[in-house]
């Protein structure tokens, strides 16, 4: 990967805020002309690499680079060239769809005609044509959020930083985001996506990395990293709820002896590999088990292997 082909290269990046140590000495390049996805559960160091890239937030120590530009030293060249899909909703209730993007251009120094044809064509992009002049009170859900996304491209960013750009919409609208992700993808610009949403992370990007505790876990594509983490196979048994966890207390005793990995929810075991199939086998036909679901391998079962199932705040 030569230097030129970088859209994205930290080093010994770290961020301080205070005791707290949110992004702990990471190194990455990101190529350009890819999707490329950060996870981690919350608390994980996301929003603040985000807000770095952004520089909007100064680093404690280590490098940034966007394009080869350093982004403290050249915060303004940096900022030109990228559209950040946050994921919160904060467009201007009191303005109609097509002025909210207008205003927004004005920022990236687009007036006049070349405002309007841009927001035109990107609510078009968008399907929201027939809403340019409606207020945005006046919008569902799945259309702000579409609507964030064009504001996003207004200014022809190199690259787009999508910040959950899906949470809460209904399948529909999630699709239609996905195809205008995908139609982004393809003209060759440059995707960091983060979302909670593994299916949505498996379809999209080419490359990835998990990270918790500021730290990258792993790194790769979702493929690969499903097949080195857990398998392409995995097997859920379900205890019946009067079963009381002795079942899966004598399944996980058996999966531990295969030496398999697996993890373990309130009423399921979830194992993974070939060598569990005589073992769902043998367990199909249980009174005590509810079910047996044979299903492959998934991201999910990748981000919770490594980073757990406990809630973070």
């Amino acid at each position: 990967m030569s230097e030129s082909s970088i859209a994205i290269s930290a080093r010994g990046l770290r961020k301080h805020f205070g005791d707290l140590v949110a992004v702990d000495g990471i190194d990455l390049d990101v190529e350009q002309g890819i999707c490329f996805g950060l996870l981690g559960p919350n608390g994980a160091g996301k929003t603040t690499m985000i807000r770095m890239l952004q520089a909007s937030s100064p680093l404690t120590s280590g490098s940034l680079e966007v394009f080869g530009m350093d982004v403290e030293k050249q915060s303004r060249e940096v900022r030109s060239r990228i559209g950040v899909i946050p994921q919160e909703d904060n467009l201007d209730p009191d303005f109609s769809s097509m002025f909210n993007l207008i205003v927004y251009a004005r920022y990236f120094g687009i007036h006049g005609t070349e405002a309007k044809k841009k927001a035109s064509d990107l609510l078009e992009l968008v399907g929201l044509t027939e809403k340019a002049n409606e207020k945005i009170t006046n919008l569902s859900g799945g259309m702000k959020r579409r609507l964030i996304v064009a504001r996003g491209l207004i200014n022809n960013p190199d690259l787009l930083i999508l910040d959950e750009p899906t949470t809460g919409l209904d399948p529909q609208a999630r699709h239609r985001v996905w195809d205008q992700i995908r139609s982004y993808r393809r003209s060759g610009n440059t995707i960091l996506l983060t979302t909670h949403y593994m299916d949505e992370a498996e379809l999209l990007c080419d490359d990835l990395a998990i990270v918790d505790g500021g730290k990258i876990l792993v790194r790769g594509s979702p493929k690969d990293l499903i097949l080195s983490t857990v398998g392409k196979e995995a097997v859920e048994f379900l205890a019946s709820y009067e079963d009381g966890g002795a079942t899966l207390d004598r399944i996980q005793i058996l999966i531990e002896d295969l030496g398999a990995k697996f993890s373990r929810i309130a009423d399921r075991i979830i194992a993974y590999g070939s060598g569990i199939h005589d073992l769902a086998d043998e367990f199909e036909t249980d009174i005590s088990i509810q079910d047996v679901i044979r299903r492959r391998a998934t991201l999910e079962d990748v981000f919770l292997q490594l980073t757990g199932r406990q809630l973070r705040e």
